[in-house]
């Protein structure tokens, strides 16, 4: 008869074999999907790619204004998200410990982070799209703007609260008023932590298709008016890879390329400012 140590050996050894097989598994798909990339990718990468305009089919070009466009809307999006998000989870850390706005915040906010992008660009294609009567990139940015406000939220009521009591306390100990100590005390000790949160949402941002498919559309021609539709990269991948011509389909590549790289650049980048935080606190 098996004794108790014996079986908690058996039960741990198989509980790692599994969760070692899942992780393999995990690992081999997105390899495949990274090996996949740079085979196709890199032969398409090329200074034309940087340099030149989405071309008709048949024709040289490259994804520039593409590009432009997506850095464009992304920053606008960032920039009107980032302080809402801030704020908004500052409130749900250092002030809503009470009363019926912060549950229903956070209850809203949790409903926004599993929402699907294609029903917030929907939202904003029912709100400003159809009132202004023409795409453009200021939509794309409102769009963009609503997928980042909720990340940044969570990030930022969750690095507060890692900060410890006594930081608060002993701030407040001197005479600190509550705003002075929010300011210069637990948002300066959470601050790699909340641009951690940023960069996730930068990165979560830069590879949406569908808001943009209802907001921005596309234009093939450089153009750096918000008020206009604007080029982007996930919707010329979209476009380009979905085509039948060849030369198209090696720019899609090339810009999946691009913003695989991004986006991995972005997460690693991440991941080490949260360690750097994890490991000062």
């Amino acid at each position: 008869m098996l004794t108790l140590y014996t079986r908690r050996r058996i039960t741990n050894a198989v509980g790692l074999t599994v969760s070692m097989f899942a992780m393999a598994f995990g690992l081999f798909w997105l390899c495949w999907i990274l090996i996949t990339l740079l085979g196709h990718g890199l032969p398409a990468l090329d200074a034309a790619v940087f340099s030149k305009m989405t071309p008709p089919p048949g024709s040289d070009g490259g994804l520039l204004n593409a590009i432009a466009g997506t850095l464009m809307m992304s920053l606008l999006g960032t920039l009107i998200g980032t302080p809402i998000g801030i704020l908004a989870g500052t409130y749900l850390a250092e002030f809503g410990q009470r009363g019926w706005l912060a549950p229903i915040t956070r209850f809203i906010n949790d409903i926004l982070l599993s929402a699907p992008s294609i029903v917030i660009g929907l939202f904003v294609y029912e709100v400003y799209v159809v009132h202004v009567k023409h795409f453009s990139g200021w939509a794309g940015a409102l769009a963009l703007a609503i997928i980042v406000i909720p990340i940044v939220i969570r990030t930022t009521e969750n690095m507060l609260r890692l900060v410890p009591n006594t930081l608060r306390e002993a701030a407040a100990a001197l005479g600190a008023p509550q705003w002075k100590i929010v300011n210069f005390v637990t948002l300066r000790a959470a601050r790699a932590g909340i641009i951690t949160g940023v960069m996730l949402a930068i990165a979560r941002i830069s590879g949406e298709t569908a808001p943009l498919l209802f907001t921005a559309l596309n234009n093939q021609f450089w153009s750096a008016d918000m008020n206009n539709p604007l080029a982007n990269l996930p919707v010329v991948i979209f476009q380009f890879a979905m085509s039948p011509y060849e030369d198209w389909q090696h720019l899609a590549w090339a810009g999946a390329l691009l913003i695989t790289l991004s986006v991995l650049t972005l997460n690693i980048l991440a991941r080490v400012l949260f360690r750097q935080s994890a490991t000062t606190h």
